[in-house]
């Protein structure tokens, strides 16, 4: 189902012409519920082995970052200059994966994730904690910021140019204008629950001018995120549980 087919189908629910639902309305109660759908499978697939990931993006959300010598801290905002994908607006960071830093050997090192709490359980005021600049080892998530410890030298342990790699999970790649005119995108969730976006379109529409209709179309929608969820969660079927045996030492 393309966007098209459902800007059609929102429409014949709800009885509407163009005039009642314009095409920039529709198009953000589009994307409002796509969104909501690309978090709910996130959710779902999180620690998995297999997250969920909208099919329409052309690049994994894997971006390369300058370092500055002697900054520690990163705007995860930059992404927006990233030219391996689309725009921020459709890749902003939901959930972190990791991150590596490249040594001026051009060896890439995993940092290790830190927190403000574990810092401070140390005794150790975070301005102080790892203060002299040299190959980053942890991070720190802080917001959309990420925060490098110890800060980056200029050159002599890592590569400044390229030197940070993000991994993340991000949003769905939401319909824009020019891509409703075309008409022949779809949705970057399994097909068979391609319908659901359009329940959840329509329904602020139903809600509002055809009450009689709401407790139909929330039943079609609720068997479709279960059936969706179901089927996300169980895609992963190649990963098998395999039982060891468990080491005891009796000295």
């Amino acid at each position: 189902m393309n966007i098209a087919d459902i800007n059609s189908e929102v429409r014949s629910i709800c009885d509407v012409t163009t005039s009642e639902i314009s095409d920039a309305t529709l198009l953000y109660r589009i994307n409002q519920a796509y969104e909501q759908i690309n978090a709910k499978l996130l959710q779902e697939t999180l620690g998995d082995g297999w997250p969920h990931g909208d099919i329409n993006f052309t690049a994994f959300p894997t971006y390369t970052l300058d370092l500055v010598n002697s900054q520690a801290e990163y705007d995860l905002s930059s992404l927006m200059t990233t030219t391996n994908a689309q725009t921020i607006a459709r890749t902003r960071p939901l959930v972190i994966l990791g991150a590596e830093v490249l040594d001026n050997t051009g060896i890439w090192h995993p940092l290790d994730p830190i927190t403000l709490e574990d810092i401070r359980r140390q005794g150790i005021a975070q301005v102080e904690y790892q203060k002299t600049d040299s190959l980053p080892l942890e991070y720190e998530k802080r917001e959309y910021m990420l925060v490098l410890y110890p800060a980056p030298d200029n050159g002599v342990s890592v590569t400044l140019t390229g030197g940070l790699k993000v991994f993340f999970l991000r949003t769905a790649d939401v319909f824009l204008a020019s891509e409703v005119t075309t008409g022949t995108k779809e949705p970057g969730f399994p097909s068979p629950y391609h319908m659901l976006l359009v329940y959840m379109a329509a329904m602020p529409y139903l809600i509002n001018y055809k009450p009689e209709r709401v407790g139909y179309y929330q039943g079609e929608m609720l068997k479709l995120e279960k059936g969706l969820l179901g089927l996300i969660g169980r895609r992963n079927q190649d990963d098998r549980p395999v039982m060891t045996n468990k080491l005891i030492n009796y000295t």
